[in-house]
């Protein structure tokens, strides 16, 4: 697979790629690399058939994530813990429907996934937002800060980024087995979405959560999927775990009772495809990350030495303090937005705690990199003489 390719993904009806002629999104958590060839080959090959009908999950489906757990993340998922879904985001809202009642609270570490709050908000929900530790070290669990947001009488779920998504965090087995306690001791629910698992540094593992402990399995509903991986998301292909039955039965329902348990006809097809054969293309995309983040954590260090790279060992996405020339980074994405246009993710929309940061994608060919990163120089080192900020040297 050729990583350096810069595809051109204008007029698909890219969600990322809908923007202005001369704009650069590099925001948005959708990689601009063409999936795995034998994904490709499945759904040309589904395709052809020509008949486009209702669809049941194949047999193949769920010893595709068996095999492919067991394989890379050493946990034994049986097939029964196993329920399809169209989405993590769809299955996130419909299970805080089903095992919350309004107005309870829902805690979220921030900075955090976007549409957490969304998922809690809609559904008439409150948000808790219990913020990690920050210092120069990256970010860190305040324990004491989340044991008494579970301790909250109104708060009966936690949502897990597991690895962290904007911050890159990997949680280890001694972190997520503590956070399982707490949740035993306070009688919490846990989400973790896990969607961004495959997508960690080389020489990096993640630990799901069900998989520390009995404590952590019997109160988790773990989000599963192939897409942010192989880059499928428009496919609508998900799955939960659920190790608890009692708990899996409620799960079911919930899916079922919102209509987000059963597959498009490629849905199961592309999963089962990528797990199967996705291997070595992950590897050479891990690869590829890795050596893009490096680019970006070293060019900002010497050319913007005021903005400061979390170094992370997961996801495709890099998280940019600028608190030393914004107080708000809404304003410095616009004003790159206006001058470069160059789309970045302003830190708000992850919470208060991410009020001074910027989200990046780098999930991109080396030119589309390069490009990127021109226009974050050009766009900063313009933002500091024209708001007064101290000159970038």
């Amino acid at each position: 697979m050729n990583f350096d390719q810069t595809l051109d993904r204008r007029g698909t009806n890219s969600m990322k790629w809908d923007v202005a002629e001369g704009q650069l999104p590099m925001g948005l958590a959708d990689m601009d690399f063409e999936t795995v060839p034998e994904v490709k080959e499945a759904i040309r090959r589904r395709a052809q058939h020509g008949a486009y009908g209702y669809t049941l999950v194949s047999e193949a489906w769920k010893p595709a994530y068996q095999n492919w757990w067991l394989r890379r993340h050493h946990w034994p998922i049986e097939a029964d813990w196993l329920l399809f879904c169209t989405g993590v985001v769809p299955a996130i809202s419909s299970l805080v429907r089903k095992l919350t009642t309004p107005a309870e609270k829902v805690v979220l570490m921030t900075p955090v996934y976007n549409i957490f709050f969304n998922s809690v908000i809609n559904n008439g929900r409150q948000v808790l937002e219990c913020p990690l530790h920050y210092d120069e070290n990256g970010y860190a669990v305040d324990w004491l800060a989340l044991e008494a947001a579970l301790a909250d009488p109104q708060t009966s779920l936690l949502i897990l980024c597991n690895p962290h998504n904007p911050i890159g965090k990997l949680y280890t087995a001694e972190e997520l087995a503590r956070i399982g306690e707490l949740c035993k001791k306070h009688h919490v629910l846990v989400i973790a979405d896990e969607i961004h698992c495959d997508l960690t540094d080389p020489g990096y593992e993640y630990t799901p959560f069900a998989s520390v402990s009995p404590v952590c399995a019997e109160r988790a509903i773990v989000c599963i999927a192939p897409t942010k991986t192989f880059n499928l998301a428009g496919l609508q292909t998900a799955a939960l775990v659920v190790v608890n039955p009692a708990l899996r039965h409620k799960v079911w329902r919930a899916i079922n009772t919102d209509e987000i348990a059963e597959p498009n006809v490629f849905a199961a097809e592309a999963a089962v495809a990528a797990l199967t054969y996705g291997d070595s293309w992950l590897e050479a995309l891990r690869r590829k990350i890795f050596e893009n983040k490096q680019i970006v954590i070293n060019t900002v260090n010497q050319a913007l030495p005021q903005l400061h790279v979390i170094s992370s060992p997961a996801t495709y996405l890099l998280w940019i303090d600028c608190g030393k020339i914004c107080a708000d980074s809404a304003v410095l994405a616009d004003f790159l937005a206006e001058k470069t246009g160059l789309l970045l993710n302003e830190g708000k929309e992850y919470g208060q705690a991410g009020r001074t940061f910027l989200r990046m994608n780098v999930a991109v060919s080396s030119e589309r990199l390069n490009d990127g990163l021109d226009r974050l120089i050009r766009g900063v080192r313009l933002f500091c003489a024209e708001t007064g900020a101290e000159e970038i040297r």
